[in-house]
């Protein structure tokens, strides 16, 4: 066995001669755990949001999506969309058009983006499992377009699950110049009626502002005939969606963005990750703080010491030897904190999974959620693991060498 950590072992769990360095030295470990547990538990929090988040736009985002480099849209014939379209992983393919317009009803009016898709939009998405009301996904009959609004934008607007007028829309052209004397000859003007549904991605940037609507209104109001602002695909069960994903790339090359879920929401999510670094950031220094409980412990330690130094340099122990004990001795504590804290996090954790114990407001039904939730990553238990003894080996390591050079004088 290793000398140095033999005795440093020895050391941690021994009656010492005086009763305080026991306490300090426990208090070191306790200090190490709840810093450890915090960051275990923060990080955990910051997975779940990340994950529930991830979930809502699931019901809405398609898994891969094409748009163009440059400008807002594409032809829709375009052989690089068709080449796409006859992969053998392609399950759907769908094309839609894209843009902002003004909404009306009842003299209510609001900033839209209408998003015009295909039937197979259903197919796509989990929209169905995200309506509500009493009617269905529907996006025509005969020569009427069906719109269907986000939950706050029909909120705002007013128009309840079904309106039972239609909701003008209005578009500005893309051609001609505006003539000031009649200015809705500058605008597109056509109205959308009432499905009997809403959705609810549960995300403000969709509930607040989207329509969705048939393709051929979109092209029609936004005067976009034959031409896509993307292409959403489905893949097949059992497809390697990384490896799609690389093959469309390579089809496209620079002429289009190709995007999975997660970098359609890249802000969001990058937001996300910052807020998680800076919380990170925080507990670690709050660590720091906590080893230097450490320093106390292996100070009163080495003083304490002090003949059995004496002893285990008679017995034909080096001067490093001895120190790299006093070494072990403190990284013994910052791992036996570290194990602690890890576990009473993990605990806290399962119990916040399982019961809710932190609720997110007192009242029902306020948020989306009613207790914050909770997503153990195993990257990062071992990371904050590995943090604990890094901080905890940089903290002790100066002081140590110190007290012992003057010991070993």
């Amino acid at each position: 066995m290793n000398f140095p950590f033999f005795i440093a072992r020895r050391y941690l769990f021994s009656k010492k001669s005086t009763h305080a360095i026991n306490v300090i030295s426990a208090i070191s470990v306790v200090g190490v755990a709840v810093a450890t547990m915090a960051l275990v538990v923060t990080l955990s929090v910051f997975n779940g949001f990340h994950d529930m988040v991830a979930s809502f736009f699931t019901s809405f985002d398609p898994q891969l999506k094409i748009v163009p480099v440059q400008g807002k849209t594409m032809p829709s014939d375009d052989p690089v969309l068709a080449k796409i379209k006859a992969l053998p992983q392609v399950e759907v393919a769908m094309e839609t058009v894209e843009d902002q317009a003004l909404a009306v009803y009842q003299g209510r009016q609001a900033m839209v983006t209408i998003k015009g898709v295909e039937d197979s939009f259903s197919q796509l998405t989990h929209i169905n499992e995200i309506l509500l009301g009493d009617g269905q996904f529907e996006l025509k009959a005969a020569d009427m377009f069906y719109g269907i609004p986000g939950i706050r934008l029909a909120e705002q607007l007013a128009t309840g699950f079904t309106y039972e007028e239609p909701m003008q829309i209005y578009a500005p052209r893309r051609e001609g110049q505006l003539n000031m004397a009649n200015p809705m000859d500058g605008l597109v003007t056509d109205e959308l009626y009432s499905p009997g549904v809403i959705f609810n991605v549960k995300q403000a940037r969709y509930d607040k502002s989207y329509i969705l609507t048939d393709i051929a209104f979109a092209r029609r109001i936004f005067e976009q005939q034959g031409m896509v602002s993307a292409l959403e695909l489905r893949l097949k069960p059992g497809s390697n969606f990384e490896s799609v994903k690389s093959e469309i790339k390579q089809i496209v090359g620079d002429k289009c963005y190709v995007r999975d879920r997660f970098e359609q929401q890249d802000d969001t999510f990058k937001i996300m990750k910052i807020e998680k670094l800076i919380a990170y950031i925080f507990l670690t220094f709050i660590l720091m703080v906590a080893c230097f409980n450490i320093i106390g412990s292996l100070s009163m330690l080495i003083i304490d010491k002090k003949d059995d130094v004496v002893t285990l340099r008679n017995l034909g122990a080096s001067d490093k030897q001895i120190t790299r004990i006093f070494l072990f001795e403190g990284r013994l504590i910052s791992a036996l904190g570290a194990i602690i804290g890890i576990i009473l996090g993990l605990v806290l954790c399962w119990a916040q999974q399982t019961f809710g114990i932190v609720k997110l407001g007192s009242s029902s039904g306020s948020f989306i959620i009613n207790a914050y939730p909770v997503s153990v990553h195993p990257e990062d238990i071992l990371l904050v693991f590995l943090t604990v003894l890094i901080v905890g080996f940089l903290a002790v390591w100066y002081p140590v060498r110190y007290f012992s050079r003057r010991l070993l004088a």
